[in-house]
């Protein structure tokens, strides 16, 4: 059997409306990556897409593949839209974990009350898929920061998985709420309350952030009206480059534990922004790959970051380009040295100024070749600015904090919440502003 080498297993886990969305279309891009279809049967090369199946896929006893998912939240209409997706016959069904009603876009019912009562059940379908892992390596969650069920429900998720696996890595992929408008005037609360447990319990937290999504869509893909389909399109891609290395063969940031302690230097500073390239519809590029050095500049161009951040307005602490595609390395490591050598006062003097560079010669699906950057950069405050503002504007008013209070939440919590929003926000001034002297 195909990968029993390196069984180092992930458990995903998808939280909320836009966590399950985004969580869904990454497992069915990365199917396709390895040759698994919508049955669980696989189609492919077995050296280069089976080697490390089992880091994200279960092997049946028939020999069918399957997701190593849970699905969970509280509104009962996302898992009838899931079911209905065509990749939920490739799922299991038992990993299925939804209420009966949802949170009306409030932390403290996620995170308290009907999250809470929901919570059980959700681990009990981790401890079963835990019990099976040879070698379990960690976790990864994708939810959103400025809903009900992804930010309450995720911040507990997080931190009972930290209680009851110490030892594993815990990885988000966390979506920013609008800056310029929301869905929910309640995403500022939600947000600062999530971040406190982010800190806590998360080794990495990958930022993501809808507006920075939007732009691409109108900038680069030239869509005027964007809807859902078009943003996740984009997310995915970047997971996908982004999580390359931990399916695929390679020496560099081959897991978790490689990932998080080349990535996160600081404890507390692992909020890591990243983008993909190229930022093109995907069919166009079948037949005119991008060269390596358009990749190379497209992947440290802030336009295409969809963390929604400039790293020239901060420092970066650490890099890490993800290459697909039939690329050399040595190419690889000379292009990112030029570029390196144009941004390198973007570096903190502290540490080595060195952008880590790999290679995998498994294509992304569409494309001949591909590129992702993944960033520790202080210029992730900026958007925690944004957020510790609005924030302020909402709370020195009291205004909304009915809502949570009548679900068992004191004003006290949100006063320690906006606090450690701001000791993290001067933790990143502190280091960007520091030298070797």
């Amino acid at each position: 059997t195909w990968g029993k080498l390196q069984m180092r297993e992930i458990i995903h886990v998808q939280a909320g409306l836009c966590g399950n969305r985004i969580g869904t279309k990454f497992l069915e891009d990365i199917s396709q990556d390895h040759a698994i279809d919508q049955a669980g049967a696989f189609h492919g090369d077995p050296d280069l897409c089976l080697e490390k199946i089992h880091v994200y896929y279960n092997e049946t006893a028939i020999g069918k593949y399957q997701p190593r998912a849970i699905l969970m939240g509280l509104e009962p209409n996302t898992k009838e839209r899931l079911r209905a997706e065509p990749i939920s016959q490739l799922l299991n069904p038992e990993n299925f974990v939804f209420g009966r009603r949802g949170t009306g876009e409030n932390w403290a019912k996620g995170f308290y009350n009907d999250g809470a009562e929901l919570m059980e059940s959700v681990l009990e379908a981790i401890r079963k898929e835990a019990e099976v892992c040879e070698c379990l390596q960690g976790f990864q969650l994708t939810h959103s920061l400025g809903g009900g069920t992804g930010s309450g429900m995720g911040s507990l998720l997080i931190s009972k998985l930290r209680e009851e696996y110490p030892d594993r890595i815990i990885k988000t992929f966390s979506v920013l709420p609008f800056t310029r408008s929301a869905d929910s005037i309640k995403q500022p609360y939600n947000a600062t309350l999530s971040i406190q447990h982010l800190i806590e319990s998360a080794d990495i937290v990958q930022l993501i952030e809808n507006e920075a999504l939007y732009d691409i869509c109108a900038e680069s893909l030239k869509i005027s009206s964007p809807n859902v389909g078009d943003v996740n399109n984009i997310v995915s891609a970047a997971m996908s480059g982004a999580t390359c290395c931990l399916r695929f063969p390679g020496q560099l940031n081959s897991d978790l534990q490689k990932f998080a302690s080349n990535l996160a230097p600081l404890p507390r500073l692992h909020f890591l922004t990243f983008g993909f390239a190229p930022p093109a519809s995907l069919a166009s590029q079948t037949d005119h790959p991008s060269t390596l050095e358009e990749l190379a500049q497209q992947i440290f161009d802030p336009r295409n970051i969809i963390s929604g951040v400039n790293p020239h307005v901060g420092h970066t602490l650490t890099a890490f380009a993800q290459f697909r595609g039939k690329l050399c390395a040595k190419d690889v490591d000379e292009e990112i040295v030029k570029i390196q050598k144009r941004s390198s006062p973007n570096f903190v003097e502290w540490l080595p100024k060195d952008t880590k560079s790999s290679v995998c010669c498994m294509p992304s699906k569409g494309l001949m070749t591909s590129g992702a950057l993944i960033a520790n950069s202080t210029s992730v405050k900026e958007k925690f600015k944004q957020l510790a503002r609005q924030f302020k504007a909402m709370f020195s008013r009291r205004a909304f904090l009915h809502w949570y209070f009548d679900e068992g939440m004191d004003v006290l919590e949100f006063a320690e919440a906006e606090s450690i929003l701001k000791d993290l926000i001067s933790e990143y001034d502190k280091y960007q502003n520091s030298t070797t002297k």
